[in-house]
């Protein structure tokens, strides 16, 4: 089962993943180039170079998850940039799923208290 807590942090790995790519491989790319632990039960999400098809692999604590999903038509805004992944919350994650393009959003001021054992920045 897919679980979102409040300290699960969602990383979208930068620049094209090969889709062919399943378990060993997409967990291969956490641990090297990203240098994270792929058992940490944070999210992963990896797109293709189209950006009509992304991956995302989980740890729950039992085994790896990779879930998929393939857009018929049209694609997935994908943040650019120079770091390996970006970091994102749920609601922005959900916005990419759902088609919106972040870039053309603003997020309002908001409090959000940390999670438990975080201190807020």
């Amino acid at each position: 089962m897919l679980s979102l807590t409040p300290a699960t942090q969602i990383f979208l790995v930068s620049g094209a993943t090969d889709m062919r790519k399943s378990f060993n491989g997409l967990a291969a790319i956490v641990q090297e180039v990203l240098k994270r632990d792929v058992f940490s039960g944070h999210l992963f999400v990896f797109a293709n170079r189209e950006r009509n098809r992304l991956k995302i692999l989980f740890w729950d604590r039992s085994g790896l998850w990779v879930c998929a999903k393939r857009l018929e038509k049209g694609t997935f805004a994908w943040p650019q940039g120079d770091e390996a992944s970006v970091g994102m919350s749920s609601a922005e994650l959900a916005l990419i799923l759902g088609g919106i393009d972040l870039k053309d959003t603003r997020k309002r001021r908001w409090y959000e208290r940390a999670p438990s054992g975080q201190v807020a920045g």
